[in-house]
């Protein structure tokens, strides 16, 4: 997997350790500017979030709990790759002692549009 990352990020670096604590190996690119690699890569503005990863011929947008990416890769759907819009409490990465975790959905995105892939409450499906 390669990361391509903002350097001064910090829920960035959180999620790659998520994912690596998975099993995934991961290449991380900093960049100050990653906008321009979503647009190249077809990330739908809405659900841009702050870092950008390539696995296995898709994207993975945001805070994806690994679960989702393993069974994307299993899975292998017709789609250019997975997103969590936004920064959700809870989520791989966006952990907050005390808080309650967000209910979020992981999207299925591509040239056929987006539909709903998985639904998760923290880094576990609700």
């Amino acid at each position: 997997m390669v990361v391509t990352k903002d350097p001064n990020c910090g829920c960035c670096s959180a999620w790659i350790d998520h994912v690596r604590a998975a099993g995934f190996t991961v290449d991380v690119v900093e960049k100050s500017e990653v906008a321009r690699l979503k647009v190249r890569l077809g990330v739908p503005q809405a659900l841009a979030s702050c870092h950008t990863a390539e696995i296995g011929g898709y994207v993975i947008e945001g805070h994806v709990p690994a679960g989702a990416i393993k069974r994307l890769l299993a899975e292998k759907p017709d789609g250019r790759g997975l997103a969590v819009a936004g920064m959700p409490i809870g989520s791989p990465g966006m952990e907050v002692e005390g808080a309650e975790p967000d209910i979020y959905d992981v999207v299925l995105f591509g040239p056929a549009g987006q539909r709903p892939y998985a639904r998760f409450k923290g880094p576990l499906e609700a």
